[in-house]
Parts: C-alpha cells; structure tokens; sequence
C-alpha cells in the first residue's frame, strides 16, 4: 500500500476522527488541510440508509450552488435547429446532433462535463447509453438534463449547477467549491446541496436517512460532519 506523504500526514493530525464536526468548523479544516500547491476542489461524500438497487430508493437531482463550483463546466447540447441556435446564443460550447453523436463512438470524444438534450433527441443519445452512462454523462429529466428550455439548462450549469446520484454503494459525491472559497462560502453550498439531497429522500426509505457526511479537498483527508441538524 502506497504511504501517505508527510504533508497528508500532518494535516491529519489537525482532525480528530471521532469527532463530528459542524459545518464551518468542518470547513476551516478542510481549508487548513489542503496543502497541494493548486486551488483544490472540496467534495462532499454523503452516505445515505437507502438501497440503491431499488427504482423507488432512488436519490437524484441537481442544484444550482449558491456561490458556483469555483469551475465552469463545458456543456454539450444535442439539439436541431432554433434550439441548437439558442444554446449556442446561451453559450454551450459544442452543439450538434449526430455529427457530435459520430465524433463520440468513433473518436472516443468526451471534453464536456455535462450534456444536455432536447428532448425530440433523446432517441439520437440513447445510441451513446453504453458510453455516457457509465461516466454519469447521460442526459436526464430528474437532472434538468432533458429539456426543451436549453437556454434555462445552459445558464444553470454556467452558473454552478450540480447534479447529485447514489453510486452503487448508496453514496453521493459531490462537489462544492474550491478550497480559496473560505469557510463561508463553502459552508452555503454545502447547506444548500444537503438541503436537496434531503428533501429527495424517498418515501420508501426506511430508517435513518443520513448515515455518514465527509467533506474533503482533494488531496486532504477526510472531515466528518454531524449530519444529524441536515435530517
């Protein structure tokens, strides 16, 4: 197993691993243990009392974060026409339909984070199911993703939209800013995304909902937080 490097070690050693923390102080330490030499991206790992085997334990959705991710998201549209127009004209950085549809299974094309699609394209995209599935690309109404109002969709994920899903493991990963955002602004989006990811809690989902909420930066060890104040 690889060692951990000195830098991670000491930071580490600033957080107590029994202790739940509350927000801000959550991440005060998150910013005091980022010690990597660029602006590292802060994400939220939460682990929710769900299986996500289920179709009705599903926990998915989007929220535009109150101050952004601190990264703008290249978009791509699969849309015709006065649509594929409007999401040029809201600033989509590629659009086109099986042109783009072609340059992804020959080319193994994937430099965009997120796509959208009206939906008159669905039955196109569904060809890349297979590709786009497995990386969490796929378009999706639940997500904001399938939508006829492209310029709406287009000026949310500029603005700092983030989509959140169970992995098979029931976890949620999700970014929330950059570690220059100070405390402050990183204890907003974390409220707002928990605050989503709460109200999603399904009706058939039994027990407690929150199991476990770790933020971290991304070379930094792990802060837990006390979720109990989110449920």
């Amino acid at each position: 197993m690889a060692t951990k490097g000195k830098k991670y070690v000491d930071s580490a050693k600033l957080i107590d691993r029994s202790e739940q923390y509350d927000v801000t102080e959550a991440m005060d330490l998150v910013i005091k243990t980022a010690t990597a030499k660029f602006d590292e991206t802060v994400e939220l790992h939460v682990k929710l009392g769900v299986d996500s085997r289920h179709a009705d334990q599903q926990v998915r959705g989007a929220i535009v974060l109150p101050h952004g991710t601190g990264k703008t998201a290249r978009v791509l549209v699969f849309a015709k026409g006065d649509k594929a127009d409007e999401a040029r004209a809201a600033g989509a950085d590629f659009v086109g339909d099986m042109d783009l549809v072609e340059k992804i299974q020959k080319e193994n094309w994937f430099d965009f984070d997120v796509v959208v699609a009206t939906p008159d394209m669905m039955g196109t995209v569904g060809r890349l199911g297979k590709v786009l599935g497995p990386k969490g690309l796929m378009p999706s109404p639940k997500a904001g993703t399938v939508t006829p109002n492209v310029t709406q969709a287009v000026n949310e994920i500029k603005a700092g939209k983030v989509e959140y899903r169970l992995d098979k493991t029931n976890i949620i990963h999700c970014p929330i800013g950059k570690v220059s955002f100070g405390p402050e602004k990183l204890s907003d989006n974390l409220n707002a995304l928990m605050g989503a990811i709460v109200k999603a809690k399904p009706a058939a989902a039994k027990g407690q909902y929150v199991k476990s909420c770790v933020a971290a930066s991304t070379m930094g060890p792990g802060v837990k937080i006390n979720a109990a104040k989110f449920v």
